[in-house]
């Protein structure tokens, strides 16, 4: 997996210090092999991690620049889900709405809460018309798969997310839009939910990439750059992965590097630059995630 994160400046400009996360998290479904990151200009490096257990690489830098380079290259073993798991769930949380036992409310917390006002309850509308008698896996499902079918994705490279509501207004957004309106969704109906960021492996442009004579093309959107989807915790499942960009869980082409209760808290470079506004140039992203 090789991810480069690139700024261009008009001037040499001097950087603050940088969170950057990039590590994926070791799990038993998840192990780290090998990881390098190379940054120019020359800095220095610390591991910590964050409230959430997330691998954070702080930077200082040393020297200005006109241009600041992040190339991280990862190996892994990954053995995720092709389809989640729901035979280990609870029999009282087979059916929507549940409550959760009083131990995991006080654990999931904040995951729990909306984060977004929703005065006339339009992201609540939205989820409850799928709240019509099925299991809750298939009801999550349901809703999952009406994310990818009924919004358009698109790319946007600049830091931000949208609001659910000017999600549900525009009806389109990008993978973190999504992320953040299903996980809204999912609050709304009592669920405890958190944002992922990490990445997504696609086998169409592995393909591609080592066989010219393919045509370049994705089957999955969002892949070629970083991603953002979404876990909600289910009593005896545990915390399940939904897409809700590609309609798919489970977590078989997602690769886990930071979980948040905002996505504010999970991207993939923080940082600052002290000079006019104007001097940034431009901001560019490549991420190749591969098999073999």
């Amino acid at each position: 997996m090789h991810h480069i994160t690139s700024y261009t400046y008009d001037r040499p400009v001097r950087f603050g210090e940088h969170a950057l996360m990039m590590r994926p998290r070791d799990s038993h479904d998840l192990r780290m092999l090998e990881a390098s990151i190379a940054i120019h200009p020359a800095a220095n490096i610390r591991w910590t991690h964050d409230v959430f257990g997330n691998s954070v690489a702080r930077v200082e830098f040393q020297q200005e620049s006109d241009r600041l380079d992040i190339e991280n290259t990862i190996r892994i073993e990954h053995y995720g889900l092709t389809e989640p798991d729901f035979s280990p769930l609870d029999d009282y949380a087979r059916t929507l709405p549940f409550p959760y036992h009083s131990d995991e409310v006080a654990d999931l917390g904040r995951c729990m809460e909306r984060h977004y006002h929703d005065p006339q309850h339009r992201i609540t509308e939205w989820a409850r018309q799928f709240l019509n008698g099925k299991d809750t896996p298939d009801t999550l499902m349901a809703m999952n798969d009406a994310v990818r079918k009924t919004f358009a994705y698109e790319t946007r490279e600049a830091h931000g997310t949208q609001t659910p509501s000017e999600t549900l207004d525009r009806g389109a957004g990008t993978c973190r839009d999504f992320a953040l309106f299903f996980m809204e969704a999912v609050r709304s109906i009592g669920l405890g939910a958190r944002f992922v960021s990490g990445y997504l492996y696609d086998p169409a442009l592995d393909a591609a990439m080592k066989d010219p004579n393919l045509p370049f093309g994705a089957d999955l959107r969002g892949a070629g750059a970083t991603h953002a989807w979404v876990q909600v915790y289910l009593p005896g499942a545990g915390w399940v992965e939904f897409d809700p960009t590609n309609g798919i869980a489970g977590g078989a082409n997602l690769i886990r590097v930071a979980v948040a209760r905002a996505p504010s808290q999970a991207s993939p470079v923080r940082g600052s630059y002290f000079g006019p506004e104007e001097a940034f140039q431009s901001l560019s992203i490549s991420v190749k995630v591969a098999s073999g």
